[in-house]
C-alpha cells in the first residue's frame, strides 16, 4: 500500500488531502509513524523525530494514529488477496507476498492478476497500492518499490540479471543505509560491483548476511510464500509527552505497559521465556536489556516483577527516559495467526 496510514487519514479527512501529513508525534515530541507523499517531498519519513519533521516542514499536519481503522482496512485488502490465491504471506498491515502460480481465477498472467487486485483495492477502499511481479520474493519486493505510488513493475526472468547488475546498492532489499555506506567504502556501488565479490569474501566482510548478498545479486531466492507465519515477538511500547526523570514514574509507566502486554499474551494464548526491556533516553540513545528464563513467565505480577528487575539491572536509568517498551520472544506455541509482530502504543 502507498503511504498506508497517512493515505487512510487523507481518505477519511478530505481537509488533509494534498497536504503534508504525519501520522504520530507532535510539534513538541514523538516519532513519525508514517508520512504522506506530500510530506516526503520535504525529506520527512517514518521513524523520524517529529520535532525534526516540524523543522523541515512547519506547516505539516500531525495526526493521531487510528490503528483500529488501519487494521480494518488491512482485513479488506487481505480478503481481496485471498480471492485470487490462498498463498498469501502478510509482512505487515499493508504489505504481503502472493504466490499466484496456481490461482483461483485461472489467469496465466501474474501481471494481469496484479492489475486486477490493484483496481479492486482502489474501488473498494479508495486507496492506491503498488505491486511488484517477478519469479521470486526478493525481486518482487524490489519491484514493488520502484514505481510508487500507484505503480506496477514487472521483472521477467530474462531481464533480472541485467536489472540487478545496474541497481544501486542502496536499492537492494535487505541492505540498509549503514551497510550501503560500508559497501560503498570498499567500492561496491551497484549490483555489478557486488557480483565481483566471492561468497567467502562477502561472509568475511559482512558476516552471515554475506551469503544472502551473494545469492541476491544473482537473482537467487528459493523461499516459498508461506501463509503460516511464525510470530517472533509480542510487545508494546510507549513514548512519553514528558521525559521520565525518577524511578517512581518509570515504575508506574512500566505497570501500564506490562498490563497491555499481558492482556495481549492472554488473548493470543501465548507464553514467553525471553523478556526484553527497551529504554530510549531523551537524547535518543537506545538501550535494551534481555533475559531468558528456564520457564515461561506466568501472570501479570511476574511480568511486572521481572521487568522491574531489568529496569534496575545493571543499574536504573541515569538519564531522562522518553520511551519504555516491553516485549516477549521465545513464544509458545510457535505458530500463530497472521498479524503484526509487535504493536506500538501511541499516546
Amino acid at each position: 500500500m502507498d503511504a498506508f496510514y497517512a493515505s487512510v487519514e487523507q481518505r477519511d479527512h478530505p481537509e488533509y488531502r494534498g497536504k503534508p501529513v504525519a501520522v504520530g508525534g507532535s510539534k513538541i515530541r514523538g516519532v513519525v509513524a508514517a508520512a504522506s507523499y506530500e510530506a516526503r517531498k520535504y525529506g520527512i519519513h517514518s521513524a523520524m523525530p517529529s520535532r525534526t519533521a516540524y523543522k523541515k516542514c512547519p506547516h505539516i499536519i500531525f495526526v493521531r494514529p487510528h490503528f483500529d481503522v488501519y487494521t480494518e482496512v488491512s482485513r479488506q485488502i487481505m480478503k481481496i488477496f485471498r480471492d485470487y490465491t490462498d498463498k498469501v504471506e502478510p509482512l505487515s498491515l499493508d504489505e504481503a507476498y502472493l504466490d499466484v502460480t496456481c490461482n483461483k481465477v485461472r489467469f496465466n498472467s501474474a501481471s494481469q492478476i496484479a492489475k486486477e487486485i490493484r483496481a479492486r483495492i482502489k474501488a473498494e477502499t479508495q486507496l492506491t497500492a503498488s505491486a511488484g511481479v517477478s519469479y521470486n520474493k526478493f525481486l518482487a519486493k524490489i519491484a514493488s518499490d520502484i514505481n510508487k505510488p500507484d505503480g506496477l513493475t514487472v521483472i521477467p526472468p530474462e531481464k533480472a540479471i541485467d536489472f540487478l547488475e545496474k541497481l544501486p546498492i542502496e536499492k537492494f532489499y535487505g541492505i540498509g543505509k549503514v551497510t550501503a555506506e560500508k559497501m560503498k567504502s570498499v567500492g561496491i556501488h551497484n549490483g555489478m560491483d557486488l557480483k565481483q565479490w566471492s561468497r567467502e569474501d562477502l561472509l568475511l566482510k559482512f558476516g552471515k548476511s554475506g551469503g544472502y548478498y551473494f545469492h541476491a545479486v544473482r537473482g537467487e531466492d528459493n523461499r516459498e510464500v508461506s501463509s503460516i507465519r511464525i510470530r517472533k515477538s509480542l510487545g508494546a511500547e510507549r513514548t512519553f509527552d514528558t521525559d521520565l526523570k525518577d524511578r517512581e514514574s518509570m515504575v508506574i509507566q512500566l505497570g501500564i505497559i506490562c498490563r497491555k502486554v499481558w492482556e495481549r499474551m492472554e488473548k493470543k494464548q501465548f507464553a514467553g521465556r525471553t523478556l526484553t526491556l527497551k529504554i530510549k533516553y531523551h537524547d535518543f540513545e537506545v538501550n535494551t536489556r534481555s533475559r531468558t528464563f528456564g520457564e515461561s513467565v506466568i501472570g501479570y505480577p511476574e511480568l511486572l516483577e521481572k521487568s522491574l528487575e531489568l529496569l534496575n539491572t545493571p543499574h536504573p536509568p541515569k538519564k531522562p527516559v522518553r520511551l519504555l517498551g516491553v516485549s516477549f520472544s521465545n513464544l509458545e506455541p510457535e505458530k500463530a495467526e497472521e498479524s503484526v509482530d509487535q504493536i506500538t502504543l501511541n499516546f
